[in-house]
């Protein structure tokens, strides 16, 4: 869309895009709210562009072929060069919105999705060519699984390697998307360099520890195996019984080796954050909370990694993410990183006696 054809800004329509954010994901929100504007409202939309296809894809009542076209016309609406419009995927996804009185916020932003469209539309062109191709990417290599375990009703990694390029699909993608978009202004060629060697793997950090401390949810909810069977196979645990409780000590071994693949991750990720440039309303905080939350999530899981195959899961509590937050909003800043790191490893960050309580 040319900047003459581009819509004015809907204020309202914007609000909502925010206000939903809130709603799909407490973690991503408070990212968006510790950024400042223009990079908030385009870091929410962003974000939301990429979870509409991540909610279709984790659907487990619509049948894998169905999600495939779902997803393949979803990528056809952000090509720019095909005529598909937002009206016509909300149309096809339509039939398998939940009833009115079971709508989640994930799936109202389904069934809105031509409104997030719409307001992305109306933001500046060189934004638009920020978040579409990896947003792109993203959609299509998420077609791509699904349509690789067509038959089995739901994913099924197989491999590590394979693992590792699901993570890039789902998350690598918004890292680069992440970084499109704080150095669309002048940026050093060293300084782009290392955003961009790094970004894939800071995402690959946070998909991988949602995956640790998920199993239970993705396989019991969404009917999705992300530890890789041969890593399963190798402790004697079936991939379809990875939630059983005679497997739960093996199981939990996988859990610990997925988490160790994760800390490869922490040196990338920490050097993205004492890089990333913070013009254009983009904090060190926002990609900061995230970054230090899965330490303390790495944290719980070393701890007890049967949980994550148990209804209780792990998670770091509300008290340390609220001093986390605290930490990073009140003045902390890329010198301390290190420091913040170390601590919230070893030990809950509300009762280092460095936050407050």
């Amino acid at each position: 869309m040319s900047q003459q054809e581009r819509p004015r800004v809907d204020h309202a329509d914007l609000q909502w895009c925010h206000e939903s954010v809130q709603g799909v994901s407490r973690t991503f929100a408070l990212t968006v709210d510790v950024l400042d504007e223009p990079m908030s409202s385009y870091i929410c939309l962003g974000y939301l562009v990429c979870r509409i296809a991540d909610t279709v894809e984790d659907a487990s009542h619509i049948p894998p072929g169905d999600q495939t076209e779902l997803l393949r016309t979803y990528d056809a609406v952000l090509d720019p060069d095909d005529e598909t419009s937002a009206e016509a995927f909300a149309a096809d996804v339509e039939p398998y919105l939940p009833d009115d009185e079971e709508m989640t916020e994930d799936w109202a932003v389904v069934r809105d999705s031509p409104r997030v469209l719409r307001t992305l539309q109306s933001l500046p062109e060189d934004v638009q060519r920020a978040v579409v191709p990896p947003a792109r990417e993203l959609v299509q290599g998420m077609a791509e699984f699904v349509e690789r375990y067509e038959d089995e009703g739901g994913l099924r990694i197989q491999t590590g390697s394979e693992l590792e390029e699901y993570c890039y699909y789902a998350a690598g993608t918004v890292g680069n998307l992440i970084t499109n978009l704080v150095t669309r202004h002048d940026v050093a060629a060293d300084r782009r360099r290392r955003l961009y060697d790094t970004a894939e793997e800071f995402g690959l950090l946070l998909q991988l520890v949602n995956i640790s401390k998920d199993v239970y949810d993705d396989y019991e909810a969404e009917n999705n195996v992300y530890l890789p069977a041969d890593w399963l196979e190798g402790e004697g645990v079936p991939q379809d019984e990875v939630t059983a409780d005679e497997h739960a000590t093996a199981t939990a071994r996988v859990v610990r080796r997925t988490t160790a693949h994760a800390r490869t991750f922490l040196d990338d990720a920490q050097t993205y954050l004492e890089t990333v440039p913070t013009t254009d309303g983009n904090t060190l905080a926002a990609w900061a909370i995230p970054f230090l939350l899965a330490v303390g999530t790495l944290r719980e899981l070393a701890a007890e990694p049967e949980a994550a195959v148990t209804a209780q899961g792990v998670k770091v509590s509300r008290q340390e993410v609220f001093a986390v937050v605290s930490a990073m909003t009140g003045g902390s800043g890329r010198a301390s990183l290190s420091d913040l790191r170390e601590a919230i490893s070893s030990r809950p960050f509300h009762r280092t006696g460095a936050a407050p309580e």
